[in-house]
């Protein structure tokens, strides 16, 4: 117990508004993208103006862990003001890009990919022809 240290906390932790320009096409995508920033651990609120492609979002959070989870459904999702994303550009020219593919991962062959858009009734048709000999 004597090894124990004891830290206060002298700063309060407040909301943070965080302000991002998201293409939205559609009420679709504004649904989308409310669900996806809604389930986060500390977000308050998420509002979306569809007209003006903007998405504000009210909790105690990192606002950078904010945008990348937006850019995981939105390529394009950027901070509203731009000083912002000068921080975000200058974070991600220091990490280094691997060059190199990794290893054991192959892309699927364009038959599996085609097999995998087949509806229902192209299946059925391919199963009952193969059937049929």
């Amino acid at each position: 117990m004597a090894d124990m240290q004891l830290v206060v906390a002298s700063k309060r932790v407040e909301p943070q508004y965080v302000e991002m320009m998201v293409p939205l096409y559609s009420y679709g995508c504004e649904r989308k993208v409310k669900k996806t920033l809604s389930h986060l651990k500390g977000i308050y609120s998420v509002t979306v103006e569809y007209d003006q492609q903007k998405v504000t979002v009210w909790g105690i959070c990192n606002k950078y862990s904010v945008l990348s989870t937006m850019r995981s459904k939105r390529k394009e999702a950027r901070f509203w003001k731009p000083e912002d994303n000068v921080e975000m550009e200058d974070d991600e020219e220091e990490e280094p890009s691997p060059s190199l593919p990794r290893k054991g991962f192959n892309k699927p062959s364009l038959a599996l990919m085609k097999a995998r858009s087949l509806s229902w009734k192209a299946w059925k048709k391919v199963f009952a022809r193969s059937l049929s000999f």
